[in-house]
C-alpha cells in the first residue's frame, strides 16, 4: 500500500508529506485548495504523462515521491524482471519534471522509463475519478470486468494461447502465398546468382592474395621493362644495331689507320666495348632471374573483375558473397518445399481452428454464467446505494472469433422502474455512473489484485441517504484494499480511518497548498464546515461530532 507521498513544487504546492495510513483514507478541503494537485502528483509517480506546467513558477523541477510497502507478490516478480532487487526496504518510487520539460524516473534509486514505471505503478495503484467512471461507457471495455471475475482463468489463458498460435499460423500461410509467375520467376533468378556464385568457387582470403601478388607483379613488370630496355640498347634488334654495333664500328675506324695517335682512343673503345658486354650479360642474367610469366597479371586482373562484380550484387567480401549464397539457397529449397509446407500449415491451420474455437465457446460458456451473477451482485449493490430500482444485466451477442474470444458483451441498465433496459451509456446520469463504478469495484473487491485505490471525487451528483451508503461502501472495500478518497461529503468522510485536510494560504504574495492529518477535534471541525460551509456553530460541531462517535467504532 501507499504509507507516504512526498511532493515538491507541484503547482501551488512547494513542499508537502503525506503519511497515508491502511484502510480508508480521506482527503478533504475547499474548492480550489489543491485536493487535484495531490491526484495530479500520484498519477505523475505512476508515470503518466506530465507537463512542465505542473513545475511550480519560479521552480527549476518538481519531485514527487512515493513509498510502498508491502509490496505484492505481483509487483516482486515485476521487480525482478526488470533486474531490480527491494530487499528488506520499501519500495521507492521518484519522478522528477524539469521546467523544461524532461522527465526522469527512477524505482529504488535505479533509473527506468516512465513507461517502465507506468507498468509498475498499474500493479500499485487503481485510481478512480469522474473521468475514469467514463470507461464503463466503452463498451468495447466491458467484457473484461466479466473476465476479472471467471473462477478459472485457466479457460481465459488456454483460449489467449491458442488464438495466438492460430494468427502465427495464418500468418505463416500468407507469407507462403505467392503469384505462381512470381514463384518461377524468383526460382530462376535464386537458380542463376547459385550457380555464378559457385562456379566462381570463391573462398575468404584470395581478393587480398590476389591484391598482394598484383602489387608485386606489378613492380617486376617495371624492372623486367628496364632490362628489355638495357638490352635492346646495347644489342640492338633487326631494325638497328645497338651501342655495341656502335662501338665496334668505332674501333674498325681507328683500325683502318694504325697511326700511333689513336691508340690511346682505341684502347678507350676496347674498354667501352667490354663493359657494353658485361652489362648486356648481367641484364640477360637478371631476366632469366625474374622468369616472369607475362599472363599472370591478366589472369589476376580478370580474377579481380569477378570479385568487383560480385560485390555490386552479392557483398563487398568473401563471406558476406558466401552467406548471400547460402540464404540463397536457403530461400530457393524454401520455394521449392512451400507446397508441403502449406499443406502442412494447413493441417495444422484447421485443427488450431477447431480447438481455438471449442476454447472460444468453453470461455463464452463460462462468462456466462460469471455474469449472471456478476448482474445479481451488481443489483444487490446499486439497491444499497440507493437506487433501488435499478436493473442490470450484461448483454452477450455473438462476434467472429477474436483476441477477445467470440462474445461482444455490453452493459445494460435501467435506473428507474417500468424502462426498459438500455446501453449503460445512454442511461446513467454523472452521479449514478460513480455508484455504479463503486458497485464494481465492491463486487471485484474479493479479486483486487492492486492494494491501493484511489476516488477522486467519486460522490459527484450525489447526496443526502446515497452519500452515507456510498461512504458505507467506500469503507467496506478498504477491507480488502487501502481506499484513499477525495471528497465534498461530510458524510463520507465521517467514516474514514484516517482524514486529511488539504488548505490553502497566501504569504508574501505567493499561494501555498499544505496538507495536514486531523486529530478528532480537527476532524469535528472540518466536517462541520462541509456541513455548513464557514458560518459554523455549536449545533454544527455537536452534529460532525455525533458523526464521528457514530463510526468511530464501527466494524461496517
Amino acid at each position: 500500500m501507499l504509507i507516504r507521498l512526498d511532493i515538491e513544487n507541484i503547482a501551488v504546492i512547494e513542499k508537502v508529506s503525506i503519511d497515508f495510513h491502511e484502510g480508508f483514507n480521506v482527503l478533504t478541503g475547499e474548492t480550489g485548495a489543491g485536493k487535484s494537485i495531490i491526484i495530479d502528483s500520484i498519477n505523475a509517480v505512476l508515470g503518466l504523462r506530465t507537463s512542465r506546467e505542473l513545475v511550480r513558477t519560479g521552480a527549476s523541477h518538481a519531485l514527487v515521491i512515493a513509498e510502498f510497502a508491502p509490496v505484492s507478490t505481483a509487483v516482486s516478480r515485476y521487480l525482478d524482471s526488470i533486474d531490480i532487487d527491494i530487499g528488506p526496504d520499501n519500495l521507492i518510487l521518484q519522478r522528477r519534471i524539469g521546467a523544461d520539460g524532461k522527465s526522469s524516473c527512477r524505482i529504488n534509486g535505479k533509473p527506468v522509463t516512465a513507461g517502465t514505471m507506468k507498468e509498475l505503478g498499474e500493479l500499485l495503484v487503481n485510481i478512480h475519478g469522474q473521468h475514469d467512471s467514463q470507461k464503463l461507457l466503452d463498451a468495447e471495455k466491458h467484457y473484461l470486468y466479466i473476465d476479472e471475475m471467471l473462477p478459472d482463468v485457466a479457460v481465459l489463458s488456454a483460449y489467449q494461447s491458442a488464438y495466438a498460435a492460430l494468427v502465427k499460423t495464418i500468418k505463416a500461410l500468407k507469407a507462403l502465398q505467392r503469384d505462381e509467375s512470381e514463384k518461377q520467376r524468383l526460382i530462376e533468378q535464386l537458380s542463376y546468382e547459385i550457380d555464378e556464385i559457385e562456379k566462381a568457387e570463391i573462398y575468404e582470403g584470395e581478393k587480398q592474395k590476389l591484391l598482394d601478388e598484383k602489387a608485386m607483379l606489378s613492380a617486376l613488370a617495371s624492372v623486367s621493362a628496364a632490362l628489355q630496355q638495357v638490352k635492346l640498347s646495347i644489342a640492338g634488334d633487326d631494325e638497328s644495331g645497338g651501342a655495341a654495333a656502335l662501338v665496334g664500328a668505332a674501333i674498325a675506324a681507328t683500325e683502318e689507320n694504325d697511326l700511333k695517335q689513336l691508340a690511346a682512343l682505341k684502347a678507350a673503345l676496347l674498354n667501352a666495348q667490354d663493359a657494353l658486354a658485361e652489362a648486356e650479360d648481367e641484364a640477360r642474367a637478371r631476366l632469366e632471374e625474374l622468369q616472369v610469366n607475362p599472363h599472370r597479371l591478366e589472369e589476376i586482373e580478370e580474377r579481380l573483375s569477378v570479385y568487383y562484380e560480385f560485390s555490386n550484387r552479392y557483398g563487398k567480401t568473401e563471406a558476406e558473397i558466401l552467406s548471400y549464397l547460402e540464404r540463397a539457397k536457403e530461400q530457393l529449397q524454401g520455394i521449392k518445399t512451400a507446397d508441403a509446407q502449406r499443406e502442412a500449415l494447413e493441417k495444422d491451420f484447421e485443427s488450431q481452428k477447431e480447438e481455438t474455437y471449442r476454447l472460444a465457446l468453453s470461455l463464452s460458456e463460462q462468462r456466462r454464467k460469471t455474469a449472471e451473477a456478476f448482474a445479481k451482485r451488481v443489483e444487490n449493490e446499486l439497491a444499497f446505494l440507493n437506487m433501488q430500482s435499478a436493473q442490470f444485466k450484461v448483454d452477450f451477442k455473438d462476434g467472429p472469433i477474436s483476441k477477445t474470444g467470440i462474445d461482444r458483451v455490453e452493459f445494460l441498465i435501467c435506473v428507474n422502474a417500468g424502462e426498459s433496459l438500455r446501453p449503460l451509456a445512454s442511461v446513467a446520469s454523472g452521479g449514478e455512473l460513480s455508484r455504479i463504478m463503486l458497485a464494481f469495484r465492491a463486487v471485484l473487491g474479493e479479486k483486487e489484485a492492486v492494494p491501493t485505490l484511489i476516488f477522486d471525487e467519486i460522490d459527484t451528483g450525489v447526496s443526502g441517504r446515497a452519500a452515507g451508503k456510498v461512504g458505507l461502501k467506500l469503507k467496506e472495500v478498504s477491507k480488502n484494499a487501502q481506499v484513499i478518497c477525495v471528497t465534498h461529503l461530510a458524510q463520507i468522510a465521517a467514516m474514514a480511518a484516517a482524514h486529511y485536510l488539504i488548505h490553502k494560504q497566501v504569504a508574501d504574495g505567493r499561494t501555498y497548498t499544505n496538507v495536514r492529518p486531523l486529530d478528532f477535534e480537527g476532524r469535528q471541525y472540518e466536517i462541520a464546515r462541509i456541513m455548513g460551509g464557514m458560518n459554523i456553530n455549536e449545533l454544527m460541531l455537536e452534529n460532525a461530532k455525533q458523526m464521528l462517535k457514530e463510526f468511530e467504532n464501527d466494524n461496517i
